[in-house]
């Protein structure tokens, strides 16, 4: 064995040359471990894009997309019931998710000037819906929202007599 006092000192570019040797170790080491863990996720598909016809449903949309909403559908419902224009469908990963999505979109519109928004769910967050008046947002866990699967209720057009 021997000592580190009677080994040579190696030259500045040997310093540098072995540091870089180290990271790149370092970093194939870790490359697996991280790419198998995005595997394992599934790719959330893309949000519902902001519409500028309702400054509402845009402001709603905005912050799901903030908020890493998952499967966002937007259903227009004009044409097809007087509850509201807009049906907005979305998912959260797991119930804190789907309470931190409420929470900021309830803020969101309590900013923008709707003081009574009803919400219903929120003590178990399975299913959370927002009355905001013209849109209505339902935000749903996965399995849940596979469930009772809405936006295929909503989204059928009417029956021809």
């Amino acid at each position: 064995m021997v000592s580190k006092k009677s080994r040579k000192p190696k030259s500045r570019g040997a310093k540098t040359a072995a540091k870089k040797t180290r990271k790149k170790q370092a970093a194939k080491k870790t490359a697996p471990k991280t790419a198998a863990k995005k595997s394992k996720r599934s790719a959330p598909k893309a949000a519902a894009k902001p519409s500028s016809k309702n400054p509402l449903l845009n402001s709603i949309l905005t912050q799901l997309n903030e908020d890493q909403a998952i499967n966002t559908v937007q259903i227009d419902l004009q044409n097809k019931s007087t509850l509201a224009d807009y049906m907005v469908v979305t998912s959260g990963r797991s119930n804190r998710h789907v309470n931190a999505i409420a929470d900021h979109v309830i803020e969101n519109l309590h900013k923008g000037g709707l003081p009574r928004v009803r919400v219903e769910g929120m003590p178990n967050c399975d299913w959370v819906l927002i009355d905001a008046g013209d849109v209505i947002l339902h935000i749903f866990r996965p399995e849940v929202r596979a469930f009772y699967n809405l936006e295929k209720m909503w989204a059928r057009s009417p029956a021809h007599g």
